[in-house]
């Protein structure tokens, strides 16, 4: 039997940057992996496909903007959707790649099967081929990552009634595409597509799309994506999704309780992610799962048994991949005997639409809510020369800090390059910056930066200089 010091299973990006920093920290260490390709729902069907597309489809809707420039193209401009699929799979396949050199690189042993407990320090993979193999574990990380969620009466078929998997790879560009959630994958998915032709309706329960973000991210958002085409049914709950042939019927009921129908040849349900467990047989190692799904963790991401810890989807917080790869260096360093910390406030949040949408820290509805006095700065895009240049004028930045102390309480942006933009303002807030702090840090002219700059500014004593 092989042992380990340390054997995480899942390999996404929690889970293989949990295995490298092991790795460096000299524990001999294993990854389990159920399928063939490494990487996780993020490198294979998730992140990195998306973003994929978001860039060809960009790049496409970029065209209709040309003549702005003095570029004149001449004849049809097609889109190729196989071809668009085949490079988002290379860009996948090159990506995956990188992880196998570096479990190589870092002397990590991959095995590919199903992981699951068969008591608290032993592991059985289950094989493919229909073998299995038992490895030994003085400690085990669990980092099996989410699935997509459904609605109980909706029955995905995986053709015509979907999941954000299937929209990665599908082989023709939808008529009507109706979205069923108005979240961060719904609306990335959904631009996409509306890029290329499809007509694109979104149903939302909660009263604006993107709800976990400050609301006036959501309403600027909401208007440049109406003025590209998408329409939007929000505060809107789903009755029924019924598959009739090509055709996908949807109900929803309004506020007032006045059902709509709307009738799109495909349907992507995007209601969210649910933790992944399944096939993990936690109860043999005595390992407590939460009511939610969740494995149940301390402040230390230990579960309830001492040697077994778990990060990432699998466990509370946001599902973003670079909360979990965050949470993947924490639980290596920590059983190194190191004392590293994670500050959850200033795990940043992003939309890869266009224009961008990013955030860390507290929304105004938040600290509202927790009676904090405060003072807000914003600094519109279609004031700042970089920004007219490029022909990008939608957005701003906000940020909200502390009326007394002027500390930056949170930093929210929707714009070109917001998400690159948004790791000034968490660097700024992880060394408790003031905005007055940031208001007097030179940022190169002409740039995006400058926005942040002069929001910071507006929050202090609103002294913008270009507005």
């Amino acid at each position: 039997m092989s042992s380990f010091d340390v054997v995480i299973i899942g390999s996404g990006p929690g889970g293989y940057v949990s295995a490298i920093r092991c790795a460096q920290l000299g524990f001999k260490t294993a990854i389990v992996e159920k399928y063939n390709s490494l990487g996780g729902t993020c490198l294979n069907v998730g992140c990195i496909p998306s973003k994929a597309l978001l860039s060809s489809s960009h790049h496409f809707a970029e065209i209709a903007h040309f003549a702005d420039h003095g570029i004149e193209v001449s004849g049809d401009v097609k889109i190729n959707l196989e071809k668009m699929i085949a490079r988002k799979q290379a860009v996948v396949d090159q990506t995956v790649g990188g992880i196998n050199y570096l479990m190589d690189k870092n002397k990590i042993t991959v095995f590919n099967g199903l992981g699951s407990f068969v008591d608290a320090t032993h592991i059985s993979v289950a094989k493919a081929d229909g073998t299995s193999e038992t490895i030994e574990a003085k400690y085990t990380v669990i980092a099996t990552g989410s699935k997509p969620s459904s609605l109980p009466f909706i029955k995905i078929d995986k053709e015509r009634i979907i999941t954000s998997t299937e929209a990665l790879a599908l082989k023709e560009v939808p008529k009507h595409l109706v979205i069923i959630g108005g979240g961060v994958i719904g609306i990335e998915l959904g631009q996409v597509y509306l890029r290329l032709g499809a007509q694109v309706s979104v149903v939302e329960f909660m009263d604006r799309i993107i709800p976990g973000m400050d609301s006036a991210l959501s309403k600027e958002l909401t208007k440049v994506l109406k003025k590209q085409g998408m329409k939007f049914y929000v505060s809107h709950k789903v009755k029924s999704v019924e598959r009739n042939g090509d055709a996908v019927v949807v109900q929803a009921e309004n506020a007032k309780g006045e059902t709509i129908t709307l009738e799109g040849d495909y349907s992507l349900v995007s209601v969210g992610r649910r933790p992944y467990t399944d096939g993990l047989n936690a109860d043999k190692a005595g390992v407590k799962i939460s009511d939610r799904g969740q494995v149940e963790v301390n402040d230390h991401l230990q579960t309830n048994v001492p040697n077994i810890y778990a990060i990432g989807d699998v466990v509370r917080g946001a599902m973003l991949a670079h909360k979990a790869e965050e949470e993947g260096t924490m639980v290596a360093e920590i059983l190194a005997g190191q004392k590293p910390h994670i500050d959850y406030n200033l795990i940043p949040g992003v939309v890869y639409t266009w224009p961008e949408v990013a955030a860390v820290g507290q929304t105004e509805e938040q600290v509202k809510a927790s009676g904090t006095e405060y003072k807000v700065g914003s600094f519109p895009f279609k004031a700042l020369g970089r920004a007219r240049a490029s022909g990008d004028l939608d957005g701003f930045v906000k940020i909200i800090a502390d009326a007394k102390t002027d500390e930056v309480l949170g930093v929210h942006m929707i714009g070109a390059r917001t998400a690159d933009l948004i790791a000034e303002a968490v660097t700024a807030m992880e060394f408790k910056a003031s905005a007055e702090d940031i208001s007097r840090m030179s940022h190169a002219h002409p740039t995006f930066a400058e926005a942040v700059k002069e929001a910071a500014l507006a929050a202090t004593d609103n002294r913008a200089l270009h507005v």
